[in-house]
C-alpha cells in the first residue's frame, strides 16, 4: 500500500462558491448540462438539402460503427473516465426516436467483438517480434473498420449512418482502407441508404479527417467530431432543431491524393519538413487544389448574408467592419474569417494566411449584427532566416473578407511603403539538410479596380530587440538547498517500483489515477498533482482512503492498453498498487468528459473554450489537482497524425487563440493551471521518442511555435512540457535555444518547463539518435523531468561535477531551474488553499 505523503490533501471540495452546498452528483449534472449546451456549436454541418432538422422523434434506423460504439474522445492520455457516457443509440432513444434497426446493431457488434479480438492478437504477435511489450505496441493503434456483409435492414422513412474512427496516442493512421479511406462496405451502405430512404443522414463520428470522395452524392453530411460524454445527446438534439450546428473546419477535408506529398511521414528516424510553410490550406490555397471541403467552411440550419466595410488603420493595427444578417427561418451563428496575402520579395508567400476571425451571437432570422475584426500587420511579419530576423516586405498586403478559406473577396489593400524589420531575432533552432519547397507558380488573381488602399509607412514600425542573456532570479530558500535536494527536485516523484506504471496514470501517490506529482519529501517545498486528459482530467472513477493513504479502485489504465497485457502483467500490476483495497471510506471523482481539441477548435468561439477550461478548473478544484498537463497544441501537418484529435488545426493562429481560452477558463481558478504542450513539432507518433523533426528556422517560427507564443502572451499558462522528439538533430528537451531563447525571452514565458512522461526510457534504445540525459536537460533550462527516476537524480549529480564543458551542470542553472518549481508550487498550493 503506498503511504500517503506528509501534507497531502485526501479531502475534497464539497461546496460551491460562498455557502453554496452542491453534492458530487449536482455538479456532474451541472457540467453534462453544459457541454450539452455548447457541443452543438462544435459540430459542423458539411452538406444539406434542407431534411433536417426533423419535425419530432419517429421511427429512425442506424447504422453504422458509431451507432452503438460511438467514440467519444481518443486513446491513450485522451481518454477520461467520466460516469456517464451516451451513446448515439442511446442518445436517440432518450429523445423519444424508437431505433428500427436493432438486428443490425446487434450483428455488427458480433462481428466486432470477432474482429478486435484477431486485431489484439495481431498486436502482441507484433510485439514479440519486436521484443517489445504488447502494450507499447499496441498504444493508439488503429484497428481498420471490418469488411461486412450484413443486410440493411430497419423501418421507417429514416435513417442515418454514423461513420466513426478512433486514433490516439502513440500510433499513427494510415492511408488504408477502414481508417483514412472508406471501406468498400461502407461505401456500399452509405450509398444504398442514400437510395432507400426518404430522409438520410451521414454522421461523422471521428476525430480527424476522413476521405469522403466516393459518398460525397451524399445530401446531408454532418461532422458531429467525439464531443466527449454527451455526444449522443448532442446529436438528437441537433436532429429535433433543439439546437443547431455552428461550426467550421479547423483542418482542410479532402481527397487522399489531394495532400501535399514534398515532406516526410512516418518514417522511423529523419522527417524532413520540406514542405515549409505551406501547410494546410496553405498549400490547398498556393497550388489552386480545390478540396471537397476547405478550411473554415461550414453550414447551418440558416444563412447568412456578409457585407464588409471599408478597412481602417491605426498605429499598424488594422480593423474592418462586417454587417452579418440572418437570411434564413431559423437562428444560427455565422463566423467571419480575415484573410490575407502577402507581398513576395526576398521570400515566397501562401497564397493567403488567416489574419482574424470573429462569431456572431445567435441571430433570429432578418436579425443582423455588426462585427469588427481587428489584427496587428506585426502578426503578418514574415521569418527571413537569412539575417535572423521578423520582417514586413514592401508591396501590397490583401484583405480577403469571408466564410471559409475559398469563400472570400477583397475587402481592402494595404500598401506599405518599403521594407520594415521588426525585430532582429537568433537563428537557434539548428538547421536542416535542404531547402524548403515552394510552388513555382505562385498562384495570382486580379484584384477588383475599387477597392480601398491604406497607405503605412515602414518607418511607424519600431524595430524591437530581444534581450537573450537576461539575468535570472534565484530564490534564498532555494539557494540553501544541497546538490541532493536540488536533484531530487529537479525530478518528479517516482517510484522505482512502478516502472511503466509512471506512464499510464499511476504516478501519484495523492490523487488516485492522476499522471504524476513533484517531490514532497522537503520540508517547506509544497508537491503539485498532475492530471493528464486533453479532454478533460483523467483519474480514478473510484477510490478509498484509510490510514495508509489514497488507492484507486478499479483498473485506472486506458482500456486501450488494457486489452494487450496478459495474467502476469495485469497481476503485476495489482501488486504494485497495493492489490485491491476493501476498507476505508470509497470515494468518487467522475470527471467531465469535453469536447476533443479539434472539436473545441471548429467551434471558432473561444469564449466556448474558455467556457469548457472553467469545468476542467473547478474540478481540478474539487479533486485537488494542480496542474493539467493540456492543452496540447501541436499543428495537424499531416491528417495521419495520431494525436491529431487532442491539436486544435492546421493554423497557427486558430490553435493559440483556442489554447488561451482554455487557460483562462482554467486559471480562474485560484490554484490551479494548465501545461500547454508539446514544445515542439510532435506532428508524428512512429518513434516519436527518437524521430528527428527537420524542419527550416522559418517553418518553425511561422507554422509550429507560433501557436505557443499566442498562448503565452494571451492565455498566461502557467507551465509548459516539451515533446519527445528532436528538432534538427537535438531532442527539444536539451534544445537552449527553443527553451531559453525562444518561449523565455522572445514570447516572454516565465512559467515552469517540464518534460514529457519518462523520457528517460529513452536512454541506451538502439536509435540513430542518442536519448536525453538528465544533465543536459536541466543545463537547457528545462526545470523537470516527469515523472523521474534515481538515473535521473544520479545523472544530475554527475553533471554537477563534469569536468568537461559539454557535459557540465552548472549548480547555478539548477538552482534557477527549482527557483521557478518553488514560486509554482508555492504560489498554487496557496492561492488554492
Amino acid at each position: 500500500m503506498r503511504a500517503l505523503p506528509r501534507g497531502s490533501r485526501t479531502g475534497r471540495r464539497e461546496g460551491k462558491g460562498k455557502g453554496e452546498s452542491m453534492d458530487g452528483n449536482a455538479v456532474e449534472r451541472e457540467h453534462n448540462a453544459k457541454m450539452r449546451r455548447l457541443g452543438p456549436a462544435c459540430a459542423v454541418l458539411l452538406k444539406s438539402d434542407g431534411s433536417f432538422p426533423l419535425p419530432g422523434p419517429g421511427e429512425i434506423a442506424i447504422f453504422g460503427s458509431g451507432a452503438r460504439r460511438t467514440v467519444k474522445g481518443g486513446t491513450g492520455s485522451g481518454e477520461v473516465n467520466s460516469r456517464e457516457y451516451v451513446t448515439i443509440e442511446q442518445g436517440l432513444e432518450n429523445a423519444g426516436f424508437t431505433v428500427t434497426s436493432r438486428v443490425w446493431l446487434d450483428n455488427y457488434d458480433n462481428l466486432m467483438i470477432d474482429a478486435r479480438r484477431a486485431f489484439v492478437r495481431q498486436v502482441k504477435e507484433r510485439a514479440r517480434k519486436h521484443h517489445t511489450l504488447a502494450a507499447f505496441e499496441g498504444m493508439g493503434a488503429v484497428m481498420p473498420e471490418p469488411e461486412y456483409n450484413i443486410p440493411l435492414w430497419g423501418g421507417g422513412e429514416m435513417a442515418i449512418y454514423v461513420l466513426s474512427r478512433i486514433s490516439g496516442e502513440g500510433s499513427d493512421r494510415q492511408s488504408i482502407r477502414g481508417d483514412v479511406l472508406l471501406t468498400e462496405t461502407e461505401i456500399r451502405d452509405i450509398l444504398s441508404l442514400r437510395e432507400k430512404y426518404r430522409r438520410f443522414l451521414l454522421v461523422l463520428n471521428v476525430g480527424g479527417v476522413v476521405d469522403l470522395s466516393p459518398v460525397t452524392a451524399v445530401e446531408n453530411i454532418l461532422l458531429l467530431s467525439q464531443l466527449g460524454a454527451q455526444t449522443g445527446n448532442i446529436l438528437a438534439d441537433l436532429l429535433l432543431g433543439r439546437s443547431y450546428p455552428s461550426g467550421k473546419l479547423s483542418a482542410t477535408w479532402s481527397a487522399w491524393e489531394d495532400y501535399q506529398t514534398v515532406g516526410d511521414f512516418g518514417g522511423r528516424d529523419e522527417t524532413c519538413y520540406r514542405e515549409g510553410v505551406y501547410v494546410g490550406y496553405r498549400f490547398f490555397d498556393s497550388m489552386g487544389i480545390k478540396p471537397l471541403f476547405p478550411f473554415g467552411f461550414g453550414l447551418g440550419y440558416t444563412c447568412f448574408s456578409v457585407r464588409h466595410g471599408r478597412p481602417e488603420q491605426q498605429d499598424g493595427v488594422i480593423s474592418i467592419n462586417a454587417a452579418v444578417t440572418n437570411t434564413g427561418a431559423r437562428p444560427g451563428r455565422e463566423t467571419v474569417q480575415l484573410y490575407v496575402s502577402v507581398p513576395e520579395g526576398r521570400l515566397d508567400q501562401p497564397y493567403q494566411t488567416l489574419a482574424a476571425f470573429q462569431k456572431t451571437r445567435e441571430l433570429a432570422p432578418g436579425e443582423k449584427e455588426e462585427l469588427t475584426l481587428r489584427f496587428s500587420m506585426r502578426d503578418l511579419a514574415s521569418y527571413d532566416s537569412a539575417r535572423a530576423s521578423w520582417i514586413l516586405e514592401k508591396g501590397d498586403y490583401v484583405l480577403r473578407l469571408g466564410t471559409s478559406s475559398v469563400q472570400t473577396a477583397v475587402a481592402g489593400i494595404v500598401r506599405l511603403d518599403k521594407e520594415a524589420v521588426l525585430l532582429k531575432a537568433k537563428n537557434c533552432l539548428g538547421k536542416p539538410s535542404f531547402e524548403d519547397w515552394s510552388p513555382l507558380e505562385p498562384r495570382r488573381e486580379k484584384r477588383p479596380r475599387f477597392v480601398k488602399t491604406l497607405r503605412v509607412s515602414a518607418s511607424s514600425f519600431e524595430r524591437e530587440t530581444v534581450d537573450y542573456g537576461q539575468e535570472r532570479e534565484i530564490d534564498p530558500f532555494v539557494a540553501a538547498l544541497s546538490d541532493e535536494e536540488l536533484a531530487l527536485l529537479s525530478v518528479g516523484r517516482f517510484d522505482a517500483k512502478a516502472g511503466p506504471l509512471s506512464m499510464i496514470g499511476e504516478a501519484s501517490v495523492s490523487v488516485a489515477g492522476a499522471a504524476g506529482e513533484t517531490v514532497g519529501e522537503i520540508k517547506g517545498f509544497p508537491s503539485l498533482v498532475m492530471a493528464d486528459g486533453p479532454a478533460g482530467l483523467r483519474l480514478a472513477r473510484q477510490y478509498r482512503v484509510d490510514e495508509k493513504g489514497v488507492h484507486a479502485v478499479g483498473q485506472t489504465i486506458p482500456s486501450s492498453i488494457l486489452e494487450y497485457l496478459d495474467g502476469p502483467a495485469m497481476l503485476a500490476l495489482k501488486l504494485l498498487n497495493g492489490g485491491s483495497p476493501s476498507s476505508g471510506e470509497l470515494r468518487e471523482q467522475n470527471c467531465t468528459a469535453i469536447p476533443i481539441g479539434t472539436a473545441l477548435a471548429q467551434s471558432w468561439d473561444p469564449a466556448l473554450a474558455e467556457e469548457c477550461g472553467d469545468v476542467v478548473g473547478d474540478e481540478m478544484e474539487r479533486f485537488g489537482v494542480h496542474l493539467w498537463l493540456a492543452p496540447a497544441m501541436n499543428i495537424q501537418r499531416d491528417i495521419r497524425c495520431g494525436r491529431n484529435f487532442e491539436y486544435f488545426s492546421e493554423d497557427p493562429l486558430l490553435s493559440g487563440k483556442m489554447a488561451a481560452a482554455l487557460c483562462r477558463g482554467v486559471q480562474r481558478h485560484p490554484g490551479r493551471a494548465v501545461t500547454i504542450k508539446h514544445f515542439a513539432a510532435n506532428n508524428q507518433e512512429f518513434n516519436r521518442g527518437a524521430n528527428n523533426s527537420q524542419i527550416s528556422n522559418r517553418a518553425l517560427r511561422e507554422i509550429y511555435l507560433r501557436g505557443f507564443g499566442i498562448c503565452v502572451r494571451e492565455g498566461a499558462p502557467k507551465a509548459l512540457m516539451t515533446s519527445y522528439n528532436l528538432i534538427n538533430g537535438r531532442h527539444t528537451s536539451e534544445r537552449h535555444g527553443l527553451i531559453e531563447d525562444v518561449l523565455r525571452c522572445e514570447f516572454g514565458f516565465d512559467g515552469l518547463v517540464m518534460t514529457d512522461w519518462l523520457v528517460g526510457m529513452l536512454r541506451g534504445r538502439k536509435e540513430k539518435h542518442a536519448g536525453p540525459d538528465a544533465a543536459r536537460i536541466a543545463a537547457a533550462g528545462n526545470d523537470l523531468i516527469m515523472p523521474g527516476s534515481r538515473a535521473d537524480v544520479n545523472a544530475i549529480l554527475k553533471g554537477l561535477t563534469a569536468k568537461s564543458k559539454r557535459r557540465r551542470l552548472p549548480r547555478r542553472q539548477l538552482e534557477i531551474n527549482v527557483t521557478r518549481l518553488y514560486r509554482l508550487a508555492k504560489g498554487l498550493t496557496e492561492a488554492g488553499k
